[in-house]
């Protein structure tokens, strides 16, 4: 077989490149599952180019680096004092702030992107535009252990990461200054992680970030056409067909996207309407937890080591409960790269169909035995 790239990637991802590459060569001509196609973004109308036939490139999928646990860091029980000092922490009744016993704890940034010292001074340079870089960065360190994906949490230690991340966006929506904050994680040297040990950040800016205006801008026009959140509408439709729906508890989804930018990339969302995050009930951060971790064990699996991002988009500081948007999370592997046609033109290229992609991840759940996530759709089977 013409596949140089099989010795680069894990067991359970030649698996899917084999399939993808075999099932490319005996359609007929014609067949539009044989056929590249282009796939429209129904949130903010971008199109991406899914193309099965991509897989056959060497080096088509990225080979992920060695983990291997390096030991104690600054972010380890212990090594307390080589961090900024904790802006929020869960621990014992008994710890001491900036000690040990903590489960998850908050700390700033110790390189900032942007910090909270400044004001909102804006100015021009002719037709140039800029405001002062005042915001906040903090890193969410989610286990004094020194772990380094979300797959190594139970859901107990997920579940209160997830209630770290809903405490930070509560704390800076009071400040009148800035106007979003973004949850996002970074898992590998490939997705852009810089430290091992497993954490999240969050940065808090004065400006809504161009994506999430683009989601916002979509799902209002979307709701003005059909009376409807585009969101709920996305849940609703792969809850019935079951053609990308890959886990399913009573209360969120994890669904492949269907204009999926990079393989693998799944959605998490609440099946019951919701535009900010921060709102959640507490007593549904259990379940999110179990979902979510459920899909990384699931994409770990297909893919071992792989690097990941996962992002969170929830609506702005200043945005009333709306009836158009629809908090999420974006988990995205790091298994292609955007290379110079992506940044061109705006258009990316996936190698893995979603749909084959929802296959994969169920049949890892299937093989688990974990018949409590599973979708329960024969039609998407």
């Amino acid at each position: 077989m013409p596949f140089a790239a099989l010795r680069d990637v894990p067991p359970s991802l030649k698996d899917v490149q084999i399939a993808l590459t075999r099932s490319h060569k005996r359609q007929p001509r014609g067949n539009p599952t044989a056929m590249s196609e282009l796939r429209k973004d129904p949130v903010v109308g971008r199109w991406v180019i899914i193309c099965p036939n991509r897989a056959e490139r060497p080096n088509a999928f990225i080979r992920p680096a060695p983990r291997e646990r390096s030991g104690p860091c600054p972010f380890c029980a212990g090594h307390e004092g080589q961090t900024p000092a904790e802006v929020f922490a869960f621990r014992g009744p008994d710890a001491q702030p900036d000690g040990p016993g903590w489960r998850v704890r908050v700390v700033p940034n110790q390189f900032p992107a942007l910090d909270g010292r400044g004001g909102v001074g804006r100015w021009r340079e002719g037709l140039y535009q800029l405001i002062e870089g005042t915001g906040a960065h903090e890193v969410i360190i989610e286990s004094s252990r020194h772990v380094m994906s979300t797959s190594d949490l139970s859901v107990e230690e997920l579940a209160e990461v997830f209630s770290a991340y809903r405490q930070r966006l509560r704390h800076w929506k009071q400040d009148p200054r800035l106007r979003y904050g973004l949850v996002f994680k970074n898992v590998g040297p490939e997705a852009g992680a810089s430290m091992e040990h497993t954490h999240s950040q969050l940065i808090v800016t004065p400006l809504v970030p161009v994506q999430v205006l683009e989601e916002i801008s979509g799902a209002l026009e979307f709701y003005h056409q059909h009376g409807r959140c585009v969101y709920c509408q996305i849940v609703s439709q792969e809850r019935e067909s079951g053609r990308r729906l890959v886990l399913e508890t009573p209360r969120f989804v994890a669904v492949s996207a269907f204009a999926a930018r990079f393989p693998f990339e799944t959605w998490v969302l609440p099946k019951e309407h919701g535009s900010c995050y921060e709102d959640m009930p507490e007593a549904e951060l259990h379940e999110l937890a179990a979902i979510f971790r459920r899909l990384i064990v699931e994409i770990e699996a297909v893919a071992p080591r792989v690097a990941y991002n996962y992002i969170l988009h929830t609506a702005p500081f200043d945005t009333a409960a709306a009836l158009h948007y629809h908090w999420h999370i974006e988990v995205i592997p790091s298994l292609t790269r955007a290379a110079g046609f992506e940044m061109g033109s705006g258009f990316f290229v996936n190698p893995v169909p979603p749909e084959e992609a929802t296959l994969r991840l169920r049949q890892v759940d299937r093989e688990k035995g974990t018949g409590t996530f599973c979708a329960k759709h024969p039609k998407g089977r």
